[in-house]
């Protein structure tokens, strides 16, 4: 219940305070002219104006409304170091304990995991969530807030934002004067050229120490080390690497452990180079004209990444006329130039029904054998010649050929079909115009088939009765596809429909040079929202569990499920910023969520210099938990200062709310009617004396 005396004017504003001018000139210019009746009729005028003026008395029945305190628990990825965490649940349950002895205060706590979204680079947002949490609270019921955390935020307000209208604190986990080391990549290409010298500029700082050490370097790409080296700490170092693939690798960089590491987390750190094919080197070796020559050539010089040297043989030993040698060519072909010196210099080599023809010497067959071997790719298309004397399969090639060819040639309409490999190969998998289950292939047909018998590899398409057509191997370090036929031109000659014989070529070149996403055996990861999508790609029929290492070295196994033919995926969630590394047996991958340098982990050392500013504008105070323990909480007037050495405070607001309101007047029209007739009747006679 309160009390309290209001006007409630009968007249606007404007016109009470005219009359009041106007009495008051009128009394004034009575006593200056001193007329006898003045006092009396002022106190007529006087009352005149209180009962125009209302005054009366208003009983409120208040209830009082509590003020509403705010506790933000930091448990983002850096307060996962040490006993952080512990500290941080400790103190908030504490603070609650505390908080909750008044009874006019009502507690909210809000936990701040990750802030992907709120900062850029991905720091610890405290400042937005503890905003949200008071958004609909009026501020003269905000008692005040109390941030538990490391004090490494990075959503701070700055300017007139940082002046809050109530009480802020800051207590802090960890501890004052730590050290802890840290790699930053400086300077870093986003693409290369595959194979070419690449540079990266690192730099590792030691923070809270002032004297260089020497710090070991590891690099990874794609979770394979490539390079160790050593560096000065503070000071920028340059990494010369090379890319192995084309597309995105993944180039990881991590530092040995300092002295009194706090964490390893931030003593690695990544970047993804595309990289990028210069040109792909291309020897066509093609032997007998045919219709199938010409095609292939046109695909070959249609991309303009592709860099083609055509090798054949126009005029055959056995078409002998009597013509001179020196007219037969203005400039003789680099035979040896190009079987011999420069031959590693090509990506891909294709033999297009090539048999020998006493042109190229044995040892030249041997030299290719050779670069297969040591990592090259050969592709193989045969006709009739593939199972003749003058096959290259007599020469030395046949130690990398995945199949010996037989005395038949079938030549009969067919469709090629999909092999049970072949459906869950990548190089086959998904072709236009494919069988798949009991569906035949809606592709054209073919006309010739080279009986052969299998020897190695893996057979993806086959033709009538089952005969292999397209074989491919891995030859040491090197890859062979060998097709059994000279008929895939009619595809793109659209022959009864066509078929995708581009598509087809475009992946075995992709295979054969080893792309990653060609590869049989692959594991992959990506992270979509909060989610890690972990995928698998394997011949077998069934895939293994997933071994995940979070960002914070925790693991975990996903269980993957059937997605498609030869695919499997599984998801977990994944909150952490960071690489989130994948391993299933010799497989690894390796993704990243967030930045993946992130601001969250670039200082990760517990400091009371990021909020002191805002902290002491809000007139409150900052405490180390383990030093100075969890302070007491008082209430506080708003104004006065809401920090001590031994307690925090929270704003006594003391808002109500009004449920009922009585108003008597105070000054009844009938007193007031006395007052004036009385105070004219007695300065009328005061005056007539």
């Amino acid at each position: 219940m309160a009390l309290d005396v209001v006007f409630v004017p009968h007249l606007s504003l404007i016109t009470l305070l005219a009359l009041t001018v106007l009495s008051a000139a009128i009394v004034g210019a009575g006593l200056l002219l001193r007329a006898p009746g003045t006092p009396w009729r002022a106190l007529a005028m006087a009352a005149a104006l209180l009962v125009v003026a209302n005054p009366a008395i208003v009983e409120e029945e208040r209830s009082g409304l509590p003020d509403v305190a705010v506790i933000v628990a930091d448990q983002s990825q850096s307060q996962a170091i040490g006993d952080r965490s512990k500290s941080v649940t400790d103190a908030v349950e504490k603070l609650r304990a505390r908080l909750g002895v008044h009874k006019d205060l009502e507690v909210r706590i809000i936990t701040v995991t990750e802030n992907r979204d709120r900062v850029s680079d991905g720091g610890t947002a405290l400042f937005g969530p503890l905003a949200e949490a008071l958004a609909d609270v009026p501020p003269d019921r905000i008692a005040g807030a109390v941030l538990v955390t490391d004090g490494q935020v990075h959503d701070v307000p700055t300017g007139t934002a940082a002046k809050l209208s109530y009480p802020l604190h800051a207590l802090l986990t960890g501890e004052p004067g730590e050290r802890d080391r840290k790699l930053t990549i400086q300077q870093a290409p986003r693409f290369g050229i595959v194979n070419e010298p690449l540079k990266f500029t690192v730099r590792v700082d030691d923070f809270g120490s002032s004297t260089p050490t020497t710090a070991g370097l590891e690099v990874r790409i794609d979770g394979e080390i490539v390079l160790n080296q050593t560096t000065r700490t503070g000071e920028s170092t340059i990494i010369e690497l090379r890319l192995p693939h084309g597309g995105e690798n993944v180039v990881e960089i991590a530092a040995d452990a300092g002295p009194r590491e706090l964490t390893l987390l931030n003593n690695r750190a990544a970047v993804v180079a595309t990289g990028i094919r210069d040109q792909l080197r291309v020897l066509l070796v093609s032997g007998k004209p045919h219709a199938g020559e010409r095609t292939l050539r046109n695909l070959l010089k249609a991309d303009p990444s592709v860099s083609l040297i055509h090798f054949t043989i126009l005029r055959p030993p056995e078409k002998q006329d009597g013509t001179p040698v020196d007219e037969l060519s203005l400039i003789p072909f680099p035979t040896r130039e190009l079987f011999d010196e420069k031959l590693s210099e090509f990506n891909l080599i294709i033999f297009d029904r090539y048999q020998r023809h006493g042109v190229l010497p044995m040892a030249y067959y041997d030299n290719v054998a050779r670069y297969v071997e040591a990592g090259g790719a050969l592709l193989v298309t045969s006709g009739s010649e593939f199972a003749s004397p003058l096959s290259v399969y007599r020469t030395p090639l046949a130690s990398v050929l995945p199949a010996e060819p037989l005395d038949r040639i079938i030549e009969q309409g067919y469709k090629p079909r999909l092999t049970s490999s072949g459906i869950r190969h990548p190089v086959t998998a998904g072709l236009p115009g494919a069988n798949s289950g009991d569906a035949s292939p809606t592709w054209g047909r073919w006309f010739r088939l080279v009986q052969a018998s299998v020897l190695s590899g893996q057979t993806l398409m086959s033709g009538p009765d089952s005969l292999p057509l397209l074989v491919l191997n891995r030859v040491q370090q090197g890859r062979v596809a060998l097709l059994l036929s000279d008929h895939a031109w009619l595809w793109t000659r659209g022959f009864e429909g066509g078929g995708p014989q581009a598509e087809l070529l475009r992946r075995l070149a992709h295979w054969l040079m080893k792309e990653p996403d060609l590869e049989e055996e692959r594991l992959h990861g990506t992270i979509t929202g909060n989610r890690l999508i972990v995928t698998r790609r394997t011949m077998a029929e069934r895939a293994s569990t997933v071994e995940v290492t979070y960002p914070t070295g925790r693991q975990e196994q996903v269980t993957l499920a059937p997605t498609k033919d030869g695919d499997f995926s599984g998801t977990l969630k994944a909150e952490e910023m960071g690489l989130y590394r994948l391993r299933d047996g010799d497989l690894k991958a390796v993704a990243a969520a967030g930045p993946l340098n992130p601001k969250e982990l670039s200082d990760v050392r517990a400091t009371s210099a990021i909020l002191k500013p805002v902290v002491e504008a809000a007139q409150g105070g900052i405490r180390w938990i383990k030093r100075d323990g969890i302070p007491d909480i008082r209430r506080t007037r708003p104004g006065r200062s809401a920090a001590d050495a031994n307690w925090i405070g929270m704003r006594a607001n003391e808002a109500y709310a009004v449920s009922a309101t009585r108003q008597t007047p105070l000054f009844h029209p009938a007193i007031a009617l006395v007052l004036i007739v009385g105070g004219l009747m007695l300065g009328w006679r005061r005056e007539g004396r």
